[in-house]
C-alpha cells in the first residue's frame, strides 16, 4: 500500500484485508460495500486477487496501491495491467473482496462523432488490427532514429524496462499528446534513479513527415528529457506505421492537423509487453505505478 505518490510496498505485503480491517468501523453488523475505480498494475497466476492503483474511495480512504481479492478466478477474466476497471469492495469485520468487476472501455468524449467513426474504420480494416500484439507477448524488434539521429532498436534495452508513448508535436490539443507527454515528463522525475539506467521513455512521432530529429531535439528540450533515459523517435513512413500497428494506433491527416488513437505501452525486461493503456483517462501517478511494478518484476 502507499499514498498515490509513495513508494509501492514491497511484494503488495499489505493486502486489503489488513488495511481496511484497521479502518473499519468497530462493531459493524451489516458487510459495506464501496464504488472504487482505478488502474490494473497486476494480476496473481492464480487469478483470485489483483493489484490496483486506484482513486480515493469515498467514505474509506485515500487514492493508494493495493491488493484486493476475488472469490472466483473467472471475476478477472477480462482483466489485463493497464486496464482501467470498477468493481465493489466489500468489507465485513472479518473480511474484505472484490465483486462485480468490469473493465472500462476507453471512449473519447474529446473527439467529435466522425472522428472517432473513421478511426474505427481504420481499427477494423487494417489487417495488423487483428495481428495487434497482446499483453503476456514478446514485443518484436524494431528500429526508428532518435532526436539526435541516432538509430534506436528496442532490442538495445533488453534488461530494462520500457515505456512507449506515441504523439505528434504540432498537436493542438492539450489534452492528448501533451497530456501524454507530460506523463511521460512525470514518470522521468519519479524515476530519477532509474532513468536511462534500468528504465527507458520512448516517444515515437505518427507524423514522421513534419517531424524531423531536430523538431524532436527541440520538442524533447521543452521536457527537459534526459537524453540517454527519454529517447523521441522518428522514421520511415512504413516504419512509423509498422511500430503505430504493432500497438494499435491509429492515425490520418486531417486539414493540417493528425486525428489519432492513443496508447502507451510497457514493456519488461524481458521484452514482454506488459500493458497497453488506450485513452488518455489515467493519471502520470497510475502510469508509475504499472512502471514501478514493472520495475520490481
Amino acid at each position: 500500500m502507499h499514498a498515490r505518490h509513495g513508494r509501492l510496498a514491497a511484494g503488495f505485503v499489505l493486502t486489503a484485508l489488513a488495511v481496511l480491517l484497521a479502518v473499519a468501523a468497530p462493531g459493524a453488523q451489516q458487510p459495506r460495500r464501496y464504488a472504487v475505480t482505478g488502474m490494473v498494475l497486476e494480476v496473481a497466476p492464480s487469478r483470485t486477487s489483483f493489484v490496483v492503483s486506484h482513486d480515493a474511495i469515498t467514505g474509506l480512504m485515500a487514492a493508494m496501491t493495493m491488493s484486493f481479492e476475488v472469490r472466483s478466478a473467472d471475476a478477472l477474466a477480462d482483466v489485463t495491467p493497464g486496464s482501467t476497471v470498477t468493481f465493489t469492495l466489500v468489507v465485513s469485520d472479518t473480511a474484505a473482496h472484490a465483486e462485480q468487476v468490469k473493465v472500462v472501455p476507453y471512449r473519447s468524449v474529446e473527439q467529435d462523432p466522425l472522428t472517432a467513426y473513421r478511426l474505427a474504420l481504420l481499427k477494423r480494416g487494417r489487417p495488423s488490427a487483428a495481428g495487434m500484439i497482446p499483453v503476456g507477448q514478446r514485443v518484436p524488434d524494431f528500429r526508428l532514429t532518435d532526436q539526435a539521429r541516432q538509430p534506436v532498436s528496442l532490442s538495445q534495452f533488453r534488461g530494462k524496462v520500457v515505456a512507449v508513448n506515441f504523439i505528434y508535436t504540432s498537436c493542438a490539443l492539450p489534452q492528448f499528446c501533451y497530456r501524454i507527454a507530460n506523463h511521460f515528463g512525470v514518470v522521468q522525475k519519479r524515476f530519477q534513479q532509474h532513468a536511462g539506467r534500468d528504465l527507458v521513455l520512448l516517444t515515437v512521432t505518427f507524423d514522421p513527415a513534419r517531424d524531423t530529429p531536430e523538431k524532436l531535439a527541440d520538442y524533447a528540450r521543452q521536457w527537459k528529457a534526459q537524453p540517454e533515459a527519454w529517447r523521441f523517435l522518428t522514421g520511415t513512413a512504413d516504419d512509423i506505421k509498422r511500430v503505430c500497428a504493432m500497438f494499435g494506433v491509429e492515425f490520418f491527416p486531417d486539414e493540417g492537423l493528425m486525428n489519432h488513437s492513443i496508447h502507451t505501452a510497457v514493456i519488461d525486461r524481458q521484452g514482454t509487453l506488459v500493458a497497453n493503456i488506450e485513452g488518455n483517462r489515467f493519471s502520470a501517478a497510475q502510469l508509475g505505478d504499472l512502471v514501478e511494478t514493472a520495475l520490481k518484476r
